[in-house]
């Protein structure tokens, strides 16, 4: 098997479940979040973009329903040991399947936790296990259970964030290098995953953000490649990503000489992204972190230029997007814990003066204060 952990580490992990589950008087839990089953078992796939589900019974039990195409990549990845295969045939409803396994495992009128808030369960999938479910089990949502577990990491895990932080920075000095007037932004980006992949990382949970000139401005990938003018800028957000595991950066850089705005945001950016560092501490809560950024960008007139949250928990995420929960935004009362990991972005976007300053940096949670993922600095890069 390919694990990425000690069958130790996993069975820990079975047993934070198992504890969970026994206060939530759940007698099964049924995943459809891939981050679920790879911090659960390890396994590791993308198949996720079809119908598959892993049983967990409240003795700790496991099985995993899934299509011929992941027998194998479970069998290699995971410590799960009961697979079953669903069949791709005309008219074939996994549901069923899933039904069939749960009655054989004398789950009949159980309490049975769901995961739905994931895209591994589509809302039509959703729908068809309502459906099939409704007069087998008392069944309720459970999409948030093994969130609040992974969102504190082990130490095993903590240095595969630590290594993803190292690929972050990698990336950022094969950007620096190539960043310059005349440089094709598919140059820069062929740079910074060449640096990630030769060194051994992972694929990304997303794609990389670029932008340069106007697009400098979008917080959002989009297709389509620009060459960098003489006096330009460049929106740069990406994530080093080890075993899954992620420590995101954000950048804008500029070439030739910024302009005073420019100067005037990064200002403003550095001041808010300190205050939230600052506010990262152990016994506060991501609405804190929330406050300390709106306060800075406010008092500094850029209430209309800011987003409503600035930065996320950070783990093994797979795609469609490396986000993970909780996020910082105001009113989240979550409170900050020892060994999370903390992504905050200062993103100040000025369409009147089409002009793009962003600050983004991962952390360690702790009781002595956050640690640092980046060996870079948040000074201005100029090229």
């Amino acid at each position: 098997m390919a694990l990425h952990f000690s069958k130790q580490e996993y069975a820990k992990r079975l047993e934070r479940l198992k504890t969970k589950m026994n206060e939530e008087k759940l007698d099964c839990l049924l995943l459809f979040a891939q981050e679920s089953m790879y911090w659960l078992t390890g396994y590791d796939t993308f198949g996720y973009c079809f119908f598959q589900c892993m049983v967990v019974k409240a003795d700790g039990e496991i099985v995993l329903l899934t299509r011929a195409p992941d027998l194998r990549q479970a069998q290699h990845t995971s410590i799960v040991e009961n697979i079953q295969v669903w069949t791709d045939k005309g008219g074939a409803d996994p549901t069923l399947n899933l039904h069939n396994i749960l009655a054989d495992m004398d789950l009949v009128g159980a309490k049975i936790g769901i995961e739905y808030d994931t895209v591994g369960l589509t809302a039509k999938y959703g729908m068809d296990l309502n459906a099939r479910l409704q007069s087998f089990a008392e069944i309720e949502d459970a999409s948030e259970l093994v969130n609040g577990l992974r969102v504190v990491k082990s130490k095993a895990e903590l240095e595969y964030v630590r290594k993803a932080g190292e690929l972050s920075d990698l990336a950022l000095d094969a950007a620096i290098k190539k960043t310059k007037a005349g440089a094709s932004e598919g140059d820069i980006l062929a740079a910074m995953h060449s640096a990630i992949f030769s060194a051994g990382g992972d694929y990304a949970g997303n794609e990389f953000i670029i932008g340069s000139g106007k697009d400098a401005l979008l917080c959002r990938y989009k297709s389509g490649r620009r060459t960098l003018e003489k006096n330009d800028q460049l929106t740069l957000e990406w994530s080093g990503a080890w075993a899954h595991y992620h420590a995101a950066m954000m950048r804008t850089l500029i070439t030739g000489k910024p302009s005073t705005r420019h100067v005037e945001l990064h200002e403003a950016a550095s001041n808010a992204h300190i205050g939230v560092r600052g506010a990262m501490k152990v016994g506060n809560t991501f609405s804190d972190m929330f406050d300390a950024h709106a306060k800075a960008l406010d008092e500094a007139g850029l209430s209309r230029h800011r987003l409503n949250a600035c930065g996320y928990s950070l783990g093994a995420v797979y795609t469609p997007c490396w986000m993970d929960k909780p996020m910082i935004f105001s009113g989240n009362d979550t409170p900050i814990v020892e060994n999370m990991v903390i992504f905050t972005h200062m993103i100040i976007a000025d369409s009147e003066s089409e002009t793009a300053m962003t600050i983004g940096q991962s952390y360690i949670t702790g009781k002595s204060g956050p640690e640092d993922l980046s060996r870079h600095d948040i000074d201005l890069i100029i090229r």
